[in-house]
């Protein structure tokens, strides 16, 4: 008994995901412009800032959900993970390394948002 109630509450805390309010943000551009080419994403900087803090505990599945698939994915250590998503157009457009603003993810190895910073092109 005491080890199913261990797994019960374990799954509990597993399952219950942090759902950020998203009232005033447009995904469904913010998806559609890839790598921020199309100067849409850099409208939603000022819901982006504003909003930081409401996207943390969102977790990775769930910020894809949101946000679309990361425009760059990296592995830190200990099995945590960067989602890197350019707001503005930038020579990665045409394939190159690029210092455009862009916003950045951190992910615990739980798969839980614990981080998200602003930046000139790519963290780390």
């Amino acid at each position: 008994m005491k080890y199913f109630l261990i797994a019960l509450s374990f799954f509990f805390i597993t399952a219950c995901t942090h759902q950020p309010d998203l009232k005033g943000f447009d995904a469904t551009s913010f998806k559609q412009d890839r790598g921020g080419c199309a100067g849409q994403r850099i409208k939603q900087i000022n819901w982006l800032k504003a909003n930081k803090m409401e996207l943390l505990g969102t977790t990775s599945n769930n910020m894809e959900d949101i946000l679309g698939k990361p425009d760059i994915q990296q592995l830190a250590d200990r099995n945590q993970e960067y989602y890197i998503y350019f707001l503005e157009p930038g020579p990665h457009c045409n394939q190159k390394e690029s210092q455009a603003k862009s916003i950045a993810f951190r992910f615990s190895a739980m798969g839980i948002a614990t981080e998200v910073t602003f930046q000139a092109g790519v963290p780390l």
